[in-house]
């Protein structure tokens, strides 16, 4: 395919992100594949460790994740018995999620092979790149959340 010509395609921010993407996706499948959670779900669990106590709707809004996709979500975590649901003190008609001690140990292996999979693209840019690859990407997505 090097010979194929993509026109446009390599001139748009968005079909680089895209492309960006799915390349990071397959790697962080590859490297953590025994361990059952995909990128959406390590995201939740990494809200979770860092601000037990949140809602699902708290969690979705700070993930910019529909609602509606939460349930299932903490359903899969709550049957891995790595989360749990505990109703919440300000508010009896919600739940407030919290890791489990299985969720924190699981959380801490993940995090080690995630360090593992972001290691396989170290090489491709400086310290400095990666600082700045990551701010420029927080200034996107603040633009989709009007955060600008």
């Amino acid at each position: 395919m090097k010979d194929l010509d993509f026109g446009i395609l390599n001139k748009l921010v968005g079909y680089r992100l895209r492309r960006a993407q799915l390349c990071y996706f397959t790697d962080y499948i590859n490297t953590l594949e025994e361990e059952e959670i995909r990128p959406g779900l390590f995201g939740i669990l990494s809200i979770i460790q860092a601000n037990p106590g949140l809602t699902q709707t708290a969690i979705a809004n700070a993930l910019g994740n529909d609602r509606s996709a939460m349930v299932p979500a903490i359903d899969k975590l709550e049957k891995l018995k790595l989360v749990e649901r505990r109703i919440s003190e300000n508010d009896k008609r919600s739940y407030s999620l919290f890791l489990t001690s299985v969720g924190e140990a699981k959380y801490r292996r993940l995090v080690k092979k995630i360090h593992l999979h972001e290691s396989h693209f170290d090489n491709l840019m400086t310290v400095e790149e990666k600082e700045l690859l990551i701010e420029l990407l927080g200034r996107l997505t603040n633009v989709c959340e009007n955060k600008t």
